[in-house]
């Protein structure tokens, strides 16, 4: 396991729509591995192979890692089957538009399926912030930062600050 460099916006690459897996094998279980400790290192709660890097539908969660607990979660090739009505109202962030947070609306419950880092179709209901972490990562997938769903003017307002603290980190 290694930890991976994490890409920032506005790097291109967060734009692209990620590959299906056409199967689990030895190096898509390593690259979980890597995710997985990249995510724990960056002290996120969600990370996409996108974020590394990597055009494959794959994301790793770990909600429970805020309470000192941990529980990584592998969803491949994850699909929303269902998503409620309601919606709910949460402050999100993202390691690859970092000290950036806001509020976002997204579908307050969910049902989706996967295949675990096994290669076993698996089936989920979430609500609360798993549902919405699932939203936020699986937008990675499809090319989707959670700063695109801000207004257009706080969303220029955060990639200027974003770009800013670039410019801060590259002068020092």
């Amino acid at each position: 396991m290694s930890v991976r460099p994490i890409l920032i916006a506005p790097d291109p690459r967060l734009k692209l729509v990620s590959e299906p897996v056409t199967g689990v094998d030895d190096h898509i279980r390593t690259l979980v591995a890597d995710m997985i400790e990249t995510m724990y290192d960056a002290e996120g709660i969600g990370l996409a192979a996108i974020q590394v890097g990597v055009a494959r539908r794959i994301l790793v969660l770990d909600v429970e890692q805020k309470e000192e607990r941990r529980n990584p979660r592998v969803f491949i090739n994850p699909i929303i089957t269902w998503s409620s009505e309601a919606t709910a109202v949460m402050e999100e962030g993202c390691l690859s538009v970092p000290e950036i947070w806001d509020e976002v609306e997204r579908s307050q419950a969910i049902k989706a399926e996967y295949l675990d880092a096994d290669g076993n179709l698996q089936h989920l209901e979430a609500e609360g912030i798993l549902a919405v972490c699932l939203q936020h990562e699986m937008d990675h997938l499809n090319g989707v930062l959670f700063v695109d769903h801000l207004s257009k003017l706080k969303r220029s307002m955060a990639l200027k600050k974003l770009a800013k603290a670039k410019k801060l980190k590259k002068a020092s």
